[in-house]
């Protein structure tokens, strides 16, 4: 049996990204930040096609995510933050809720969404994850993207 295979690529030429960064851990969102970016650049997504949002913290990602995709204006969208585990049940509401939050985004925009945002017990885990993170998430990125333009070249013209 011969089964057709689609996958994305890592050329991120042409591809506009929004890209949505909480505030709260500001040391760790830099990190994930400067990795993110740096791996666009790498994969050929050009800086003036890049859009960064700056938001207070993790809960807030999902909703400045939704009003990126509505504006038409991006190819795929990054979130990025980190929740590190307080004394509190507050850790659980807002790892859970802003991952929900990120995902619902993709499903309702349908268009890729890559989540960075760290859930750590402690900063040393999330600052010893945040530089590969934020790079892997500009890979899923560019592969989600150019993904999801194979899959509607093929809606286009299903004999392709």
């Amino acid at each position: 049996m011969t089964v057709d295979l689609i996958s994305g690529g890592r050329d991120g030429a042409d591809l506009r990204v929004g890209v949505v960064q909480a505030r709260f851990n500001p040391a760790i969102g830099d990190a994930l930040r400067e990795a993110c970016l740096a791996e666009l650049l790498a994969l050929g997504v050009a800086e003036a096609d890049t859009l960064l949002c700056s938001v207070p913290g993790a809960l807030e990602i999902p909703t400045a995510l939704l009003q990126l995709g509505r504006s038409g204006e991006f190819d795929v969208l990054i979130a990025l933050g980190a929740v590190v585990k307080g004394e509190t049940y507050h850790f659980e509401v807002v790892a859970n809720e802003s991952a929900a939050g990120v995902s619902r985004v993709a499903l309702e925009l349908g268009i890729p969404v890559a989540n960075a945002i760290l859930t750590t017990y402690t900063e040393e885990q999330a600052m010893a994850r945040a530089a590969e993170k934020g790079a892997e998430a500009a890979r899923v990125a560019v592969e989600m993207a150019t993904l999801a333009a194979v899959i509607e070249s093929i809606a286009e013209d299903p004999h392709n």
